[in-house]
């Protein structure tokens, strides 16, 4: 198995603010290339525990091999924590996270299609064996229905454009590749002087967001894994873009559950921007669970 590619985000900023004891147990909803779960495996020490949850059947092979042996991952849905806990005999648990970036791993493989320069299918899925894949969603469609869910899952105000214009082009022929795609996008917006982010990039969000039902597993796992928690444990979520950060926004602060450690996102600084170009976009926040008075209920 090809050794992880992936840089974690925010690395040092989720251990100072987790600041996990030696013996925790630790969630890590998305472990991808595991960087975060490794490095919690050396935090809670030997005594302690790391489970690793990922969609990516090949990223939780690929991080198994890497996990000492107080960690392992599980191929799963973090939205399922709460079975999975109840299969490993654990009540609760002393930290959860939840990265809902792409790995670098996955920009990399050429046949799952999330770089814009691939030539492999347009598959964008994370579990390459559920659902439908979005050179399937893009071909059977209509053009209002694709403008539409390219409006509210990429917030591109180019949509109905980029739906014609794919809607014309697949009567001649389907389209099945990433950089297909990415050149159709990219001849529909309007470049503008020292744009540094693809113009493809919101459409690519919204067939990844659609494809795997993130935001729909997202609301899920905002209302069940808190019950996860220990009294005083800590739930942090990683989020990439407009509408997971406003989802998770609004859940930790109407939870009765949570008591809100970050009034405003924690995000990147310049150095870990400049090593990881990625990170640029990722704001961080994290929420503490607390008892509830059973008698408000």
């Amino acid at each position: 198995m090809s050794k992880s590619v992936h840089l974690p985000v925010l690395l040092e900023t989720i251990l100072e603010n987790l600041a996990l004891a030696p013996g925790s147990t630790v969630l890590d909803g998305t472990m991808g290339g595991g960087g975060h779960s490794l490095a919690f495996c050396q935090q809670v020490g030997p005594q302690g525990r790391v489970f690793g949850f990922d969609r990516d059947p090949a990223a939780v092979r690929q991080t198994n091999d890497v996990l000492p042996e107080n960690g392992l991952g599980i191929a799963g849905n973090y939205a399922d924590i709460p079975e999975y806990l109840d299969q490993l005999e654990i009540r609760s648990v002393d930290a959860i996270l939840l990265d809902l970036g792409l790995s670098s791993d996955q920009l990399a493989d050429s046949e799952r299609g999330f770089s814009f320069k691939s030539a492999g299918p347009l598959d964008l899925r994370f579990d390459s064996t559920a659902g439908e894949p979005a050179w399937r969603l893009i071909n059977r469609l209509g053009e209002k229905h694709l403008a539409d869910l390219i409006y509210e899952y990429g917030e591109e105000r180019f949509s109905r454009r980029i739906a014609r214009k794919i809607c014309r082009l697949r009567h001649d022929q389907p389209i099945k590749t990433a950089d297909q795609l990415a050149q159709i996008v990219r001849s529909c917006i309007p470049r503008r002087k020292r744009e540094t982010i693809d113009p493809a990039t919101r459409t690519f969000q919204a067939l990844r967001i659609a494809v795997n039902e993130e935001l729909k597993w997202l609301g899920v796992a905002l209302k069940r894994l808190p019950d996860c928690l220990a009294i005083g444990g800590k739930f942090a979520i990683i989020s990439f873009h407009s509408l997971e950060d406003r989802m998770v926004k609004n859940a930790f602060a109407e939870d009765r559950r949570l008591k809100v450690l970050t009034k405003r996102p924690l995000m990147a600084d310049a150095a870990e921007v400049a090593g990881n170009p990625r990170s640029r976009s990722a704001k961080l926040r994290i929420a503490e669970r607390v008892a509830v008075d059973s008698s408000l209920r």
